[in-house]
């Protein structure tokens, strides 16, 4: 019981630094990918007066054409990307070992549980489904 529960520590731990590092790979990916998003903002007194200022506001600040970056900061945008692919099939394969780890760390505890047939589920699964009785907790 004890190796179990260590085994399932180790698993959340590495399934939280998995997202960890999902979570600074997206945000390092999205500044990459994403054109400036701070954008200055007139006021104007009437259409004229707007079309104007923003007939200006147009020639001043045109934006670089993204379509000559380098084909090496290309491959290693599309390297990041994959990377950030497979380490989102690993959180999904993590977590679903930890539940199926917690659930077998359930059925060893103490207590009054049944497998419950396939009538009586609510939303069929492929995997078991258990119900444990109700226990007074004192």
């Amino acid at each position: 019981m004890l190796m179990k529960t260590q085994d399932i520590g180790y698993v959340l731990q590495k399934l939280q630094s998995e997202r960890n590092k999902i979570e600074k790979l997206t945000t390092m990916l999205h500044s990459l990918d994403n054109n400036p998003s701070s954008r200055h903002v007139y006021f104007a007194e009437d259409r004229e007066e707007a079309k104007e200022i923003k007939s200006q506001s147009g020639r001043k600040d045109a934006l670089p054409d993204f379509d000559d970056i380098p084909d090496h900061i290309k491959r290693k945008t599309a390297a990041s990307y994959r990377e950030l692919e497979g380490r989102k099939k690993r959180v999904q394969e993590l977590e679903k070992l930890y539940m199926d780890m917690s659930l077998h760390k359930e059925l060893q505890k103490k207590g009054r549980k049944r497998k419950l047939r396939e009538e009586e589920i609510v939303c069929p699964t492929s995997k078991a489904v258990y119900k444990w009785r109700s226990e007074r907790k004192r």
